[in-house]
């Protein structure tokens, strides 16, 4: 058994990697730390895990996590981990990081922004843990910058075809919908009941930190710069995500070459489901699960390929894709954990 720490447990990612976690069959959960909530067990902060996981939370001390997990989760918000993740390696611990702090190669393209980079020496280390396309960088890394939600829904219908030159780098537009979980926990005024309930909006377009972190995944698929236009959306919804995106095909590709891309690149993957011609994905459908849903259509009119995907922005989009880059840095089935059924209403 391996011991696992959750820095920052009582945040929705963080929660929602103790709910993953403690049905692991080869973790023991030994650590949660949570600075609102120390001395607090677990379950009474989310009763739902009453009489399942009772662990105390702690507040953060870097030596007792050390001391106390060999892998250890970062559920924390922007900044913070880069201060703590240089103690967490020298004392040789392996380190899954669900901010954006480890998540760019490039420290400039990360302080444009969010702020500067006190750990710049770690970026080359990292790894950037979209699991199904950096399998084989997974394996046996011991930094994972854990991608944001709207990457991983962005960038796995989008990068097989753009290694391939399916799709032209100019002109492609992702346009997102999450559920109000993706501001995390902390309250404000925008994620308030009545702020968004019977309402829907787009926020920050062109403007989305997220959009260089996509940019530059996508630039070293197309091997050129690229720039795509972003405008995520706020649905009213506590969780689930839903990306449509745009791209103009390239000269000659056809259906079959897009569907046998696609398949090329997931028929191995277990959490990519590439849906059939006549079903389109919906976030009721991976709820709760691990799984990428992806279709797409052919506008033939303007040579415009429509990629459609759904995620679940806690699970694949957060916690569950960090336990399966948890499960293949370890080298075991990258499923385990995360096999659980989907609910089918």
């Amino acid at each position: 058994m391996v011991r696992v720490g959750v820095v920052g447990a009582t945040g929705y990612a963080g929660a929602e990697l103790v709910r993953i976690l403690a049905g692991h069959p080869r973790v023991t959960l030994s650590t949660l730390v949570s600075r609102q909530y120390a001395d607090v067990p677990f379950d009474a902060v989310y009763p739902a895990l009453t009489g399942l996981v009772d662990t105390a939370c702690t507040s953060l001390s870097v030596e007792a996590v050390c001391e106390t997990a060999d892998l250890i989760f970062l559920a924390l918000p922007h900044k913070v981990p880069m201060s703590i993740v240089p103690e967490l390696m020298r004392q040789g611990k392996r380190v899954i990081d669900l901010s954006a702090d480890f998540r760019f190669r490039n420290a400039a393209a990360y302080e444009a922004f969010y702020q500067p980079h006190t750990a710049p020496e770690l970026l080359a280390r990292a790894v950037y843990g979209l699991s199904e396309i950096n399998r084989d960088a997974i394996c046996g890394a011991d930094l994972i910058g854990n991608p944001g939600c709207y990457p991983t829904s962005i960038l796995l219908p989008l990068v097989p075809l753009a290694r391939e030159k399916l799709i032209q780098a100019s002109g492609i537009v992702a346009d997102s919908k999450s559920g109000v979980s993706g501001a995390g926990r902390t309250a404000a005024v925008a994620s308030m009941y009545c702020e968004i309930t019977e309402s829907f909006k787009a926020y920050k377009v062109a403007d989305h930190r997220h959009n260089p972190e996509i940019d530059e995944v996508l630039g070293r698929a197309f091997q050129q710069q690229v720039h795509l236009t972003f405008v995520p959306h706020l649905v009213p919804m506590s969780r689930g995500m839903l990306s449509t995106v745009y791209a103009t095909l390239a000269d000659g590709v056809d259906t079959r070459q897009v569907a046998d891309c696609l398949a090329a690149q997931y028929d191995a993957s277990p959490f990519v489901r590439l849906l059939p011609e006549d079903r389109l994905p919906e976030t009721r459908f991976v709820r709760g699960t691990n799984y990428c849903d992806i279709a797409f259509r052919i506008d033939a009119d303007n040579r415009r390929l429509i990629l459609v995907s759904a995620i679940d922005n806690l699970v694949k989009g957060a916690a569950g894709q960090a336990v399966q880059n948890m499960n293949l840095m370890l080298g075991w089935e990258e499923t385990l954990g995360l096999d659980g059924l989907p609910f089918p209403v």
